[in-house]
């Protein structure tokens, strides 16, 4: 189905159309999509999968994909849940995104029936490693709790030099995407101040190379495929330190790599994001990021999507709409002041969350946004903000 038109493809895109203009906000979506920047010309050399005519598509740095400027956010997939995808794909979306965390493991078996059968090359499906990160933290902080007060408080003072220098806890910068958000940071940043003392007491091949290895294959099995268009470590990176610091994990890579498992290696990041970036473009390791990018904390992060765009390191934003909006229903009153910043940046007859998925897809350093679609309703309204502005 790569690069290919069929009769209901271009059905679905007719009806997007036409509902775009019973939406009743028709005039501020199209001044909208006016204000995007340029998409990729349909002769544009590059990987092209599931193309469909109206649809707009960006390319993700030096892995050459074509994907669609908007994606879909695995979180809420389940294996009683995915039929709205496959709408979307129909329409025109060819990018999955997915972790073995999202949903305890439901989101990958959310997808394998999706790509089941000839639907697995319709689409570019990532995956992360959740596993590595977060038990890293573990294992440094029982080192941690086995110290002295003095050291201990040695090991803080570090800690806090570095969220100081880095701005990190700045509310605009981290904007607490979600509960936990800081302590997962600072319990990052505890085990990078903690690992050139203490690291030989870790078990590095294991934990940093078995650990991404395993986590695949158990990924590959839930995903019905035996292979991944993108892989994303860690998931959730805090610092530039996680992405240059471990060569065992380059070696998981390599190995990955020459297995056919992998096609390509990115990394994914809600704090420090531009930092993260600036580690990945260093490493030479990755060939994309996904990491959070909106109107809040754009400010943090212009520098080294400059930096990441001279590398061709494709970057696809998240967690685009939620400092403005709290859309998980966590009962959070969204902040005025961001959604004063979003309505006057994109005016018009739109709601908050759109708004700033549009904004993000202004940047053409920007190949997509990741848009957690949770049903049809919500296909039918984001897929729209990707239709090609020339159509």
């Amino acid at each position: 189905m790569s690069g290919t038109y069929d009769g209901s493809m271009l059905k679905h895109t007719e009806w997007n159309r036409r509902d775009l203009f019973r939406t009743g906000t028709s005039a501020a979506l199209a001044l909208a999509l006016g204000r995007k920047a340029d998409a990729a010309r349909a002769d544009r050399m590059g990987e092209w999968r599931n193309r469909v005519s109206g649809m707009a598509y960006r390319r993700l740095g030096r892995t050459n994909y074509m994907v669609s400027e908007v994606v879909c956010g695995g979180n809420t997939i389940a294996p009683d849940n995915y039929g709205h995808v496959e709408e979307a794909i129909d329409r025109g979306l060819n990018y999955l995104d997915t972790a073995p965390a999202y949903g305890r493991g439901r989101s990958e078996l959310g997808y394998a029936k999706v790509v089941a059968g000839s639907n697995r090359e319709r689409v570019f499906l990532n995956t992360k490693v959740s596993i590595w990160n977060s038990n890293r933290n573990a294992l440094f902080q029982r080192i941690f709790d086995s110290q002295s007060e003095s050291e201990q408080a040695r090991l803080r003072t570090k800690v806090q030099d570095e969220l100081e220098r880095r701005r990190a806890l700045d509310p605009d910068h981290i904007c607490h995407y979600f509960t936990g958000q800081q302590s997962s940071l600072e319990a990052a940043l505890l085990a990078n101040a903690m690992e050139p003392e203490f690291g030989h007491k870790i078990d590095r091949p294991a934990e940093y190379r078995e650990r991404v290895l395993k986590s695949v294959d158990d990924s590959l099995r839930a995903l019905g495929t035996d292979y991944l268009d993108l892989l994303m470590v860690p998931h959730g990176a805090n610092s530039a330190y996680e992405v240059t610091a471990f060569p065992e994990v380059f070696e998981a890579f390599e190995i990955l790599r020459k297995s056919g498992k992998v096609r390509h290696f990115a990394v994914s990041a809600h704090s420090d994001p531009g930092g993260v970036l600036d580690g990945a473009v260093e490493s030479g390791q990755y060939s994309a990021a996904m990491v959070a990018y909106n109107i809040v904390n754009h400010a943090y992060v212009d520098g080294a999507l400059d930096r990441a765009r001279r590398a061709d390191l494709g970057v696809i934003a998240m967690k685009v709409a939620r400092p403005c909006h709290h859309g998980r229903g966590n009962g959070m009153p969204n902040d005025p002041r961001r959604v004063a910043m979003i309505e006057k940046a994109v005016p018009g007859k739109l709601n908050v969350p759109r708004k700033c998925y549009l904004w993000a897809l202004r940047d053409p350093r920007i190949a997509a946004v990741n848009s957690e679609l949770k049903n049809s309703q919500m296909v039918t309204e984001n897929l729209l903000l990707a239709a090609s502005k020339h159509a």
